[in-house]
């Protein structure tokens, strides 16, 4: 028996008496999250459920919930059992300096080792944990945990040549490609933290992030690869290191087949060369404690702000989400349509399904133009995806593409379970036209970076939820003791609007503090609402505790003293079968404080005309809304400008309304439509009324 296998076998004699107790309920739980797995396709949710099962399956919820909140270390000590520890925690929860909170306390681990290793110790390495499908290039790869594990630590032992060390710093600059992967659990392996940047980034986004990261070395491709072009990564990163104060020791360059990036001798070593003199390395222990990653929020002004995840409470409460949150068993295709530099890459198509020992999909592509609309069902039938998880906006940019679902009909897709969507608004009317198309349930789930796992979701491994609740994000999770707060630290009545704050302690996996600024990270969640995690969105908790996002703090519009969200005014805009996308921003006036002001793209198909659609659009906010919110003004626009994640840049919206110059956010998609916004704006008169 290893050493490793000893200590975990003492850790759960250590804890077996209390696991006991509990054993009865997570059995339960783990029947719920079989039956989860096995619903119908095309069936509204409710005829999955007698009325019997359903109220034993809201006890489940309700009794793991509560003994997360009222007895969070034994629940969390439970969970860490599923993962493996070089050495026991000697402290489940560690809260005697909040913010600061530390969970499982002197516990050492190694989170590469929970992702390979411990699959394959177990007798899974010739599971599939790894399918590359870039249709950019033609290529489908599959990787097993054993392929896999090799690469990893070879390339571990590569970065260890380069002096790469516990602690040390990595920054990982590449296209969707297994190499970032294997880059990533790599540093992983070492100790090392690493610190993806997206490889849309300019040359001075890039070189703020390896100013404030100090990486002693920086891996990247030589290009990647879009629809229309390629993307020369390498030239980027010659003129980040150019103007960043900080110069990395050396940069390690995949040479792809669509280009080469010129080395630089004394800087650059390809990938290559790395490799093949490399020695596999072994997983350094590290304590719970200690980062595994550094992830800077996108679009951020002045210092950069570095989300630190935490390695041990990362393992344990990724783990868990899978089966429990989205229903995943283990050997089970869950495909995450993000990108590997934002946060759910990080969390979703690397560490939760390698962790919980599923096979994740990384797919280099776009959900239209590679080659069509119907790009995504094709991987989800090729694959046997069973679930996915993708941005909202995906959805709106396939549908207006194929409306009548022509393409998706093509495919089989009789085996997939459901879409989760998360980063921003799911609006009805998107929600309703893809469940048709996929046959499945579409669930809407709420978190942010900072959290790193969701903080509020439709946990379909503890039971199913009914179709009416399907228009929220879902309930709490366990573990994030969700409030929904008005000004002076009250609770605001069910159905009222308010901050949505999480009472501190946050469970494992979230942030544990700002790399480099920890007063930072106190005085921008921690302040305003002492006590409290404060998610700058506000947010309504209804009668059965579910809990709908209505918009940043920022978007809430004060309509003669009516607290208004865009949201609410978006849905009323996007319910007409004719509005693809819309986007609501608030017209300063000096009466009623703010008038909203729509932006919509409408279907060109449809027939309906500009003058047609904007009085349709005012009719049904009217509706929808009611009088209250004043909505009388509507634009047609091209489209709308978006994030490379898939969210609305309402504050360039706002700009250009009240005719103030506006800045392009190095996150910015499509900058180009901005120019024809503001004519639109500038023809309708808008800007010169703001400015008499």
């Amino acid at each position: 028996m290893s050493i490793s296998r000893l200590i975990q076998t003492t850790t759960r004699l250590n804890l077996l008496q209390r696991k006991l107790s509990r054993q009865n309920l997570w059995n339960s739980l783990q029947n719920a999250a079989r039956t989860s797995c096995s619903c119908l396709h095309g069936l509204p949710i409710r005829h999955f459920h007698s009325s019997q099962q359903r109220q034993r399956e809201l006890r489940e919820y309700d009794e793991v919930f509560k003994k997360s909140i009222e007895e969070p270390e034994e629940f969390w000590a439970e969970l860490a059992e599923e993962i493996n520890w070089y050495k026991p925690f000697t402290k489940v929860l560690d809260n005697s300096n909040q913010p600061f909170t530390k969970w499982f306390v002197g516990g050492e681990m190694n989170t590469c080792y929970n992702c390979l290793d411990r699959h394959i110790e177990n007798g899974r390495g010739k599971r599939i944990a790894l399918i590359y499908d870039s249709p950019l290039n033609g290529k489908v790869e599959m990787y097993t945990y054993e392929n896999l594990q090799r690469l990893v630590a070879k390339f571990a032992g590569a970065l260890a040549q380069l002096n790469v060390g516990k602690g040390d710093r990595v920054v990982i600059y590449m296209p969707m490609i297994p190499q970032a992967v294997i880059a990533m659990l790599a540093c992983a392996r070492l100790g090392a933290i690493h610190s993806v940047v997206f490889g849309g980034f300019a040359a001075q986004e890039l070189a703020r992030r390896i100013e404030h990261a100090e990486p002693r070395v920086v891996v990247t491709a030589s290009c990647g690869l879009e629809p229309s072009r390629l993307v020369y990564y390498k030239p980027l990163l010659d003129e980040a290191i150019r103007l960043s104060k900080f110069k990395p020791s050396t940069c390690v360059v995949y040479q792809r087949d669509q280009c080469s990036g010129g080395i630089i001798p004394g800087q650059d070593i390809s990938w290559d060369q790395v490799m093949e003199k490399a020695q596999p390395h072994d997983c350094v222990p590290v304590l719970s404690t200690d980062p595994l990653y550094i992830l800077y929020t996108s679009g951020t002004t002045g210092d950069p702000k570095g989300i630190v995840r935490p390695n041990g409470g990362h393992a344990v409460a990724l783990n868990w989400s899978m089966r429990n949150l989205y229903g995943i068993n283990p050997g089970e295709v869950w495909w995450a349509a993000s990108d590997l530099g934002w946060v759910v890459g990080h969390s979703y198509i690397v560490y939760a399904p390698l962790l919980s020992g599923c096979t994740t999909v990384l797919f280099e592509g776009k959900p239209v133009g590679t080659p069509d609309a119907g790009a995504f069902f094709r991987v989800i039938e090729q694959h046997k995806v069973v679930s996915m998880f993708t941005a909202p906006t995906a959805i709106r940019i396939v549908r207006a593409e194929d409306p009548n679902c022509e393409l998706i009909k093509e495919y089989d897709l009789s085996h997939f379970r459901g879409l989760f969507v998360a980063g921003e608004h799911l609006d009805k009317d998107t929600m309703q036209w893809a469940r048709r198309a996929i046959s499945a349930p579409v669930y809407d789930n709420w978190w942010q970076t900072e959290t790193g796992w969701a903080i509020t979701a439709h946990a379909v491994g503890l039971g199913r939820p009914m179709d009416e609740h399907l228009q929220t994000t879902g309930k709490p999770v366990p573990g994030y003791n969700v409030k929904i707060l008005k000004d002076g630290l009250t609770e605001a009545d069910r159905g009222d609007l308010g901050q949505v704050v999480v009472k501190l302690p946050l469970p494992p996996g979230t942030m544990a503090t700002l790399w480099k600024a920890d007063d930072r990270f106190v005085k921008t969640y921690f302040t305003k609402y002492p006590g409290y995690y404060d998610s700058s969105d506000d947010g309504v908790m209804d009668d059965g505790g579910f809990v709908s996002i209505m918009a940043r703090t920022d978007d809430v519009l004060n309509v003669a003293g009516h607290r208004i969200s865009t949201k609410s005014l978006e849905e009323g805009m996007i319910r007409l079968d004719f509005v693809i996308d819309a986007a609501c921003v608030g017209l300063e006036d000096p009466i009623k404080g703010h008038l909203p002001v729509g932006f919509i793209v409408i279907d060109k198909t449809s027939g309906v005309s500009r003058e047609d659609a904007v009085q349709q659009v005012i009719q049904s906010v009217r509706e929808f809304v009611g009088p209250v919110a004043a909505f009388k003004t509507a634009i047609v626009v091209p489209t709308l400008p978006k994030t490379r994640s898939g969210k609305t840049v309402r504050g360039i919206l706002s700009k250009i309304l009240h005719g103030k110059p506006y800045k392009i956010t190095p996150t910015m998609e499509n900058p180009h439509v901005l120019e024809d916004i503001e004519t639109i704006v500038r023809e309708e008169g808008i800007i010169e009324r703001t400015q008499k």
